[in-house]
């Protein structure tokens, strides 16, 4: 199992399609994550689903949704950065929800604050217009093996 998700990690990052990667994670699969390389810069996008709407009235993005989002996010964004053979394990995750994600596509950047041998913390801003106008931030701590 190692060597395989080292393998897909070392593919995605030379073919940029990280589709097989994500094929292995039955939550980012189910969310429809897709992503975008621009440079050496990861931009996550999570297309809108009508799976993914929490209030109908406005109608707006499930506040689970958007965090499972990020988290799934942040926890590719650390595999990829690291080179890793395996999937960080979530050990704390925090989210600030700053506005109302409306009923369009979302998308996400991460930052990689700390990685030590035992735990990484990465920093998630999700956005949906224009990146200054962030719907939500979080910060997310990993148990790295």
């Amino acid at each position: 199992m190692n060597e395989h998700i080292e393998q897909l990690v070392r593919d995605a990052h030379e073919s940029g399609d990280y589709m097989p990667l994500i094929a292995e994670i039955p939550y980012a699969r189910m969310l429809g994550i897709r992503v975008m390389r621009l440079g050496e810069e990861m931009i996550f996008h999570l297309p809108i689903k009508a799976d993914n709407i929490g209030n109908p009235m406005l109608p707006a993005l499930h506040g689970g949704v958007l965090a499972g989002f990020m988290e799934q996010a942040a926890m590719l964004h650390l595999m990829t950065s690291m080179h890793s053979q395996t999937f960080p394990k979530i050990i704390d995750f925090s989210v600030d929800y700053l506005r109302a994600g409306l009923s369009r596509d979302t998308y996400a950047t991460c930052q990689v604050w700390r990685q030590g041998r035992r735990v990484g913390n990465v920093a998630i801003t999700a956005w949906q217009t224009r990146s200054e106008e962030p719907v939500a931030t979080a910060r997310a701590h990993f148990k790295l093996d």
